[in-house]
């Protein structure tokens, strides 16, 4: 191997050697070093359809899973340079890091799509968010949370930006009517000072939008759902930051059909929306199911 120059030359070497030989062990299963080699083409064919360049940095925000490795090795082979960092780290701390690095794009887990969502504005040089791994964790509970789902299509918000701009706002508004002083900076989080009230997530499922926003009306107590849900730590930190609610702020417990009724005539001056209660349309019915399904484990 005295003539290997770099990362993807050795993997090459090693593949040709050992391809059907152990690589990786996580949580039971077993990958090769050509199903190693493999995965890490993917990554790195996939960054370069998204026009990352050799020098370009890639940001990875993982924990110690294959995602990493096959993330970490694609970049290699694309020629790019690869910036990971601590999945303990909040937003401050990845804003300069993103920032400090010119990161093009980052990797990360799903669970962490709302938290770089809130910062993206501050970061000019990031093009890409890509999301792999765990599913999404929030804490629901009928006393201390209002949940709020609907399917839209493009007529009602032209992207998945415009909806996450305007369903924010339409919270704020909602929020402001019960007297809780919100602000919404960035997409995801609406906040009362430093602490999250509501968290808002957004996808997009062929023509249509799928919104599904958390409100807390009153205290979540998130050590009672985690005696029952485990959560690796990454994935607990960000979900017990400091939060707030109506019930903290103002003294008044909001039913949810009292906050129900403030969103929808929010959502009808901002949006010209009306809402009829009735059968989800086919169209309807499918993006739901298929977020549901996306949802479960």
């Amino acid at each position: 191997m005295r003539d290997v120059q770099n990362i993807p030359e050795l993997l090459n070497v090693i593949v040709k050697k050992y391809k059907r030989k152990d690589a990786l062990h996580y949580e039971g299963r077993t990958i090769t070093y050509r199903e190693l080699d493999e995965n890490a083409n993917k990554v790195a064919n996939a960054l370069t359809d998204l026009g990352i360049r050799p020098h370009d940095r890639v940001a990875l925000m993982l924990p110690n899973t294959p995602d990493f490795v096959y993330s970490f090795l694609g970049i290699q082979k694309l020629g790019g340079v690869a910036v990971p960092f601590n999945t303990m780290y909040k937003g401050r701390e990845i804003t300069h890091i993103l920032n400090d690095s010119g990161a093009k794009a980052i990797i990360c887990l799903t669970n962490f799509a709302n938290l770089i969502n809130e910062i993206r504005e501050d970061v000019p040089t990031l093009e890409h968010v890509i999301l792999t791994g765990q599913r999404t964790v929030i804490p629901v509970s009928p006393e201390s949370t209002m949940n709020v789902q609907f399917v839209a299509d493009h007529e009602q918000f032209e992207s998945p930006e415009a909806a996450f701009r305007d369903v924010g706002e339409m919270i704020v508004e909602t929020l402001k009517s019960f007297g809780v002083d919100a602000w919404y900076k960035h997409r995801g989080g609406i906040r009362v000072g430093g602490r999250k009230i509501a968290t808002v997530l957004v996808s997009e499922i062929e023509n249509l939008i799928m919104v599904n926003a958390l409100i807390f009306i009153g205290p979540v107590n998130t050590d009672e759902m985690f005696k029952v849900v485990w959560a690796p730590p990454e994935v607990k930190d960000k979900l017990v930051e400091p939060s707030t609610s109506i019930l903290e702020e103002t003294g008044k417990q909001i039913d949810s059909q009292t906050f129900a009724d403030a969103f929808i005539k929010a959502m009808k001056e901002k949006k010209e929306i009306e809402l009829k209660p009735g059968q989800l349309k086919r169209d309807e019915l499918f993006g739901y199911e298929k977020v549901l399904s996306l949802s479960k484990y």
